[in-house]
């Protein structure tokens, strides 16, 4: 992986050197950064995370946290890693122990890894002795994590260090930090995605086109905002439908969302050109038809569905466990368990319907009344679709995620400055 070298930008520059003597702003207990995603926010604080520790202590102990471990290490820890050396400093990561040590100027300190994905995550951290603590995508933790981590932070001058794209307004990190961020002695910067220099126009543009809605409000212009009305108001029957044939297909898959009093929907993917095409789809509701069908009956729908075509797999609702071990009896598919982080999802469906990606045959008729209904809970508090017509958005959802899901941007850019 190649690093691109160019100028900071100023709030890039405010980033890095708030903490610094003359800043006029060093007196901060906490930095805040929040704004549009690709904006560099989460590499800027890092560098400036590392730099403020090792100029302020030696032999301390430091968190650096992040939803997952692998993202953290994919994100933050191997770009520092290429880039480090160069500035002057001695890094070592001690992959088994979560661990990165960091030298410069005579200065040595412990950087450990965390993962706070969910609410067992605080148990992982007690007992500590921190000097700072950074937080990569704060507002995706359990609030519990945090405070724990932030209560862990006990040595003279230990410092908060945030970052996060935005979220609903109600959420805990933007009311208790971000709306109180002066009561809490926090420096606030919110960042655009032109406050990263290396975006071209054209790569500014392809972003854009990128997010509708409540994700364009959030991941383009930074915005705190809710949720509302349609969940896909980007679907457009004139670009998303066909009724041409388009088989033979290079690729196969089915997913499924398993239901005993709700419906069951599956449905019948195709590759072709790098568009996935779903084929075909079944729409099974044993309430309307006054019948409830069996796991074995619903093995034999998804045979019928898939004919005589070979299958990548059949993604399935990770709930079902009787009818994922029913079909895993019969041999013939491989099956897999779907990711069902709901948001997520639901914003991976949505670039996926942006960039065309995704196309729905036109005898599809549930899936497609389903896109037309498909609404945000009012009035939750919090981002929620609302439980109805989601049975074919469900399986959707777990086709796009497992078999649609872009490689992981590795593209990072810094700057050493040198004297």
């Amino acid at each position: 992986m190649g690093v691109r070298f160019k100028a900071f930008s100023p709030r890039q520059l405010e980033l890095l050197t708030w903490w610094m003597p003359g800043s006029g702003r060093e007196h901060h207990d906490a930095v805040i950064c929040d704004g549009a995603v690709r904006s560099g926010k989460t590499f800027c604080m890092a560098l400036s995370f590392l730099c403020w520790a090792s100029c302020r202590f030696d032999g301390q102990a430091f968190a650096l946290c992040g939803k997952t471990i692998t993202a953290l290490r994919r994100n933050l820890v191997t770009p520092l890693m290429g880039m480090l050396p160069e500035m002057g400093f001695s890094c070592e990561e001690k992959v088994s122990q979560h661990l990165l040590t960091v030298g410069c100027g005579g200065h040595r300190n412990r950087f450990y890894l965390f993962g706070g994905r969910d609410e067992s995550s605080p148990a992982l951290i007690q007992g500590m002795t921190l000097a700072g603590v950074m937080f990569d995508e704060a507002a995706l933790m359990p609030r519990a994590f945090v405070e724990q981590a932030l209560a862990r932070c006990s040595v003279e001058g230990s410092t908060f260090w945030f970052n996060c794209n935005p979220e609903h307004p109600e959420h805990w990190f933007y009311r208790e930090w971000i709306a109180q961020a002066e009561r809490r002695n926090a420096l606030y910067l919110h960042f655009s995605m032109e406050d990263n220099p290396t975006l071209s126009p054209a790569m500014l543009a392809r972003y854009r086109s990128l997010y509708s809605g409540a994700f364009y409000d959030r991941f383009i212009r930074g915005v705190w905002t809710s949720a509302f009305g349609a969940v896909y108001p980007m679907f457009d029957p004139a670009k998303h439908l066909f009724s041409e044939p388009v088989e033979p297909c290079t690729r196969y898959a089915v997913s499924c969302d398993y239901g005993t009093l709700n419906p069951t929907s599956m449905g019948l993917w195709g590759e072709k050109a790098g568009i996935w095409y779903r084929l075909r789809e079944v729409y099974y509701d044993g309430r309307k038809r006054g019948r409830m069908e069996t796991d074995e009956g619903y093995c034999r729908m998804l045979e019928t569905l898939v004919g005589g075509r070979k299958l990548e797999g059949v993604v399935v609702d990770p709930s079902a466990a009787s009818f994922i071990a029913a079909l895993e009896r019969r041999g013939r598919f491989r099956v897999l368990r779907a990711d069902n982080a709901v948001l997520e999802g639901i914003q991976a469906v949505s670039e996926a319907l942006l960039a065309g990606r995704i196309r729905i045959h036109a005898s599809c008729k549930d899936a497609i009344r389903e896109f037309s209904l498909y609404r945000w809970e009012e009035n939750a508090g919090r981002d929620r679709p609302r439980k109805q017509d989601d049975h074919a958005m469900d399986d959707i959802r777990y086709f796009v995620t497992t078999f649609q899901r872009p490689a992981p941007d590795g593209f990072f850019v810094g700057a050493p400055l040198r004297a």
